[in-house]
């Protein structure tokens, strides 16, 4: 795909917004609010469902420092036989921004699925964004996890 000067603009709109946001200091490995991990949804869904289902403090399952939520007995169950295969990577941080250099928290709905894993970003927009090269940033996002929760 040749850029042009749309896609000029929207990378550069994209560029500016995240700049605009806080670095998160982000001392624990999954991003969580309240101690609750990647917005309280359910990590399981994103497979299963094909989409993010709020989790309930019904189901909770203790992971890397953070509780996770899920909709049902049966996800809560999956998660804590493989945790690495349903727990988003970066942890759960924006994969453009990981891949950037540094973290941004997550919109649950800008999702993707990308060759058997989960990555989340900061919002659907920028999720159009990091798709435009999904192996090059998913390559530039490893090299520089997990040191961008030092910064």
């Amino acid at each position: 795909m040749q850029p042009n000067r749309r896609h000029f603009l929207a990378l550069t709109t994209a560029s500016i917004a995240l700049g605009a946001l806080p670095a998160m200091a982000a001392e624990p490995e999954f991003f969580q609010t309240d101690g609750i991990a990647i917005n309280g949804s359910d990590a399981v869904a994103y497979f299963a469902e094909e989409g993010p289902v709020a989790g309930s403090s019904e189901f909770t399952f203790d992971y890397m420092g953070a509780t996770w939520l899920f909709a049902s007995a049966q996800n809560r169950d999956a998660f804590a036989a493989t945790p690495a295969k349903y727990a988003p990577q970066f942890g759960g941080y924006c994969a453009y921004a990981v891949s950037r250099g540094y973290t941004a928290t997550t919109d649950p709905n800008a999702w993707t699925i990308y060759e058997g894993k989960l990555y989340l970003n900061y919002s659907r927009p920028v999720r159009a964004i990091w798709a435009t090269a999904k192996a090059s940033n998913v390559a530039a996002a490893e090299a520089n996890w997990p040191g961008v929760l030092n910064h």
